[in-house]
């Protein structure tokens, strides 16, 4: 990098501007413009090179000396200096961007005198005060940092606001000391945390001014005495205590110091004319993800800060994708708070990450200790909530309180079926609300065209560690568990948007909360029976599949013998059936948990309900290799459908029937209904039945239909539509659905590193949700590709292991095609007279199951064992080939044949 040469000491002008570079000062006709440090750091460096290009990199370098910044940084300073500068307005140009290279200082510079009139008259000086030292490395918080001094240098009065914890004032101290400079070291720190009395507010700020401290008059007049050329910067720091005082004192020192900077924090905005608020968030955290790496997982500001505390504390901690997951979920669970993180971080030396993280998880503790020099109230986590909740109301503590049922996001009509009673009426709720999140106790958050509210973790804990034996609270959240079933069962009853699909997902927290409490000592078992059978379809569509189960057994468990019966037991039941299809198998217990319940014994259940089970049952016996029942199910689904009459019932039992008819061989009226399902109306909200999205699920069928007759290239492609979309949706057993039957497109085709990218795909997919079935289906494919490329001995075994396992888990949807590969792989060995048991074995499997979709291919096979055998058997062979063309729907078999292996 070129060195820039150093400014001249002395005025420089351009157009109608002078720049004094050892006061950092710009004037425009005399008068002194706002400009903040970095930008003035970037105008200084560019004026030093004037008609040169100089890089991004470069300039980067002389601005943040020593530092690594994003260049979105540097995009944010030159736009500030060109705002200032006005570059671009009436014909005036000084900086040009020259795109991809850098940027160049074009005005013409010449050296001045600044006349001394034009300098602003002195005043009152306002006397350097040392500031609190600033953190060493403050994680996270550099472009915050930048953003709150440029909106303070160009606004004059910054409030940042944010709940206890989250490291307001720590970074309002960063800022101070970045502007130092700026302000010739006139910035005063002034902590009004320790006042008790809001009239000692006024004589706090004038003693650190160096004014006469006395109150009899307004203090404005004299801090307008405060001038020099820069002004001073005045930093006032917990004003939500004494936020009556200091909000209009805040107001009166804006308006009658123009030179004066004000940059308070609070819990809640001052709320006075000319106030910018910033509202600082938490520190970035992890995702929930199993599959989180190391690499990943350190960019994230939050687990940087835990990093960093938990070292400074003594623990010795290698970050590694074994324990990535760990320290993320301790991050998550104190919601990225700076003081929660720093708390926590100390405990790892002593408990060790593992333990530290499950402590967290029984109770975040309120009472561990922080660092000796942190003021009282910031201590502890208790004595940061005790601070926050003492500012509050009567009215707001107990709204606040009631709030505390929710463990994650609520709406507010959710709030109001728990808070109001007859001394919280409707306008005092949403009065409460309002002031709640204004003093950053309630966070809120929009969901589309919706806002959602949800209390932080810690303050949660707090609230229920103070009345841990509210019996009204108790009574509350079973009061609210009626209105969450009849949203859950709504929801699944309806296609969702990703808004929708969002909202629903997040108040997981809530159902889970109220699980807990249902079935836990002092809770309403009857109450959690309702709930699971709503929140199952829920647990289902998210692929929570253990937890589903989980829950699906406590309710049963809990169910009175002389109630059963009743739909309640029915969804769960079949919620049950289908976890353990996925994660077990077919137990018998499953089965007949599914098998039990087509009949409505009231003659109650209305259609909407029929129809799902109907739904249920078609995939069930489907997986079981019970083709023909699965195609009278699903037939029975349209006429339920039709009854309805609505566009997601008909796309939801035109899918079912659709993929029936596909794998039954009845190709042309397959190909019919899979198109209604895919493209039809109303289908992009076809309902989800227990974890598949049917709209999906016809996409990838019908992409193997249009593959049958003919249409490759239509086919590839819109299996990979489907493919792109199911990822998109974030659903693994949909994904997982359209991952193996895209393996299947591609070894038709003879793409066989395609299908391997896929399967190598669909298993991690089913490892992440422990799909133990579909564990067995991806080691089949494996053992498939081994017999294609070669290798018919290790494919023959593998694809033996995977039969026995799929048929001790009752999964028979595959079995025909693994039959196809092992007896391409026997004849490969040359094990005739077990390729010819075999196939024959496999046709009358077809003949009982009804998946008549491979018959045309397994009379071609039979036709090559026949060929195959000592004693070729011609006739019978021919025989076998002339049916195989007559079953098949076009081109598409004979295709499929030639793929196939020969």
């Amino acid at each position: 990098m070129t060195e820039p040469a150093a400014p001249t000491a002395g005025p420089l002008s351009f157009g109608p501007f002078t720049v004094i570079p050892h006061e950092r000062l710009v004037t425009r006709d005399g008068v002194a413009l706002p400009l903040g440090t970095k930008a003035f750091d970037t105008l200084i460096a560019l004026m030093s090179r004037p008609n040169e290009v100089v890089s991004k990199w470069d300039l980067m370098a002389l601005v943040w000396p020593g530092m690594a910044v994003e260049e979105a940084n540097l995009r944010f300073h030159v736009a500030a200096l060109r705002k200032v500068l006005g570059d671009g307005k009436d014909g005036a140009r000084y900086i040009t961007t020259l795109s991809g290279r850098g940027y160049c200082f074009v005005a013409p510079i010449s050296q001045t005198d600044v006349p001394a009139e034009r300098r602003p008259a002195p005043g009152w000086n306002c006397p350097p005060v040392k500031l609190p030292n600033r953190l060493q490395r403050m994680v996270g918080r550099d472009e915050v940092v930048a953003a709150i001094s440029d909106k303070l240098i160009t606004s004059h009065f910054v409030t940042i606001v944010g709940p206890g914890g989250v490291g307001k004032t720590a970074v309002a101290v960063a800022v101070a000391h970045d502007l130092l400079e700026t302000f010739a070291d006139a910035a005063h720190f002034v902590d009004l945390a320790a006042l008790s009395d809001p009239d000692l507010v006024i004589t706090s700020i004038l003693l650190m001014l160096g004014l006469p401290a006395q109150t009899d008059g307004p203090a404005a007049p004299r801090c307008s005495r405060i001038s020099g050329t820069r002004g001073c910067c005045l930093i006032l720091d917990n004003c939500e205590h004494v936020i009556a005082a200091a909000a209009p004192l805040a107001a009166e020192i804006f308006h009658a110091a123009p030179h004066v900077h004000i940059l308070a924090t609070s819990r809640e905005r001052l709320r006075v004319e000319g106030e910018q608020v910033y509202r600082l968030a938490p520190l970035a955290v992890p995702p929930d993800d199993a599959g989180l790496t190391a690499a990943v997982a350190q960019t994230y500001p939050a687990l940087q800060l835990f990093l960093e505390r938990a070292t400074a504390g003594g623990a010795q901690i290698a970050l590694d994708d074994g324990n990535a997951a760990i320290v993320a979920g301790i991050c998550r669970s104190v919601d990225g708070m700076a003081l929660a993180i720093e708390l926590a971080a100390g405990r790892v030396e002593a408990y060790g990450l593992e333990q530290t993280a499950a402590l967290l998880d029984e109770r975040l503790n309120l009472l561990w200790q922080g660092q000796r020099t942190a003021p009282p109230r910031q201590k502890t986590l208790q004595a940061t909530l005790d601070w926050s909740y003492g500012l509050l109301s009567g009215t707001e503590r107990l709204v606040l309180r009631r709030l505390a049922v929710f463990a994650g996001h609520f709406t507010i009509d959710a709030a109001l079926e728990v808070v109001p009673d007859d001394r919280v009426d409707r306008a005092r709720l949403f009065d409460a609300i309002d002031s709640l999140v204004a003093k950053s106790m309630v966070a809120p958050r929009r969901f589309g065209a919706m806002m959602r509210y949800r209390l932080l973790d810690t303050t949660r804990a707090y609230l229920l560690e103070i009345e841990p034996d509210d019996a009204a609270l108790a009574g509350r959240q079973r009061d609210l568990l009626p209105a969450m079933a009849g949203t859950g069962r709504h929801d699944m009853g309806n296609g969702a948007d990703a808004d929708e699909a969002q909202s629903t997902f997040s108040a997981l927290h809530n159902v889970r909360a109220a699980l807990d409490w249902c079935f836990g000592a002092n809770g309403d078992a009857c109450i959690g029976i309702a709930l699971a059978a709503a929140a199952a379809p829920i647990f289902l569509a998210m692929s929570l599949l253990i937890e589903c189960r989980r829950w699906s057994e406590r309710a049963l468990l809990a169910i009175d013998p002389s109630t059963r019966g009743g739909a309640e037991e029915m969804h769960i039941q079949a919620a049950l059936g289908l976890t353990l299809m996925f994660t077990r198998g077919r137990q018998r217990s499953g089965a007949r948990r599914i098998e039990q319940k087509p009949c409505d014994r009231g003659g109650a259940r209305r259609r909407a309900n029929q129809l799902q089970l109907l739904g249920r049952m078609h995939i069930f016996h489907e997986r079981m290799g019970q083709f023909d029942a699965a195609l009278g199910y699903a037939r029975q689904s349209l006429t339920v459908a039709e009854t309805l009459g609505d566009a997601a019932s008909l796309g939801l039992a035109h899918s079912l029937l659709g993929v029936s008819l596909h794998l039954a061989g009845e190709h042309r009226d397959a190909l019919n209904m899979l198109e209604a399902a895919w493209q039809g109306p109303g289908t992009e909200r076809t309902s989800t039945v227990h974890g598949f999205d049917h709209r999906n699920r016809a996409g990838i069928s019908l992409a193997r239909e249009l593959w049958l007759q003919g249409r490759p290239g239509d086919a590839r492609q819109l299996a990979r539509q489907t493919v792109t979309e199911a990822a998109q949706m974030d659903h693994p057993i949909t994904l997982c659905i359209a991952l193996i039957w895209l393996v299947s497109i591609d070894l038709w085709s003879g793409e066989l590193d395609d299908a391997e990218e896929s399967i190598d795909h669909f298993i991690a997919h089913a490892t992440s949700r422990s799909m133990g079935p579909y564990l067995s289906v991806g080691r089949g494919v494996k053992g498939e590709l081994a017999i294609r490329r070669g290798d018919a001995a290790g494919g023959v075994e593998t694809i033996r292991a995977c039969l026995r396992e799929l048929h001790d888990a009752g999964y028979e949807l595959l079995t025909t095609t693994f039959n196809i590969a092992l007896v391409h792989g026997l004849l490969a060995l040359g094990q005739v007279a077990q390729s010819a048991r075999l196939i024959d074995d496999a046709i009358r499997l077809v003949e009982q199951g009804g998946d008549h979709l491979y018959m045309p291919e397994l009379l071609r096979m039979r036709a090559k064992v026949l060929l195959s055998l000592p004693e070729p058997k011609t006739g019978e062979a021919e025989t076998c080939l002339m049916q195989s063309l007559e079953l098949s729907p076009g081109q598409g078999c004979e295709s499929l044949g030639a793929a196939s292996g020969d």
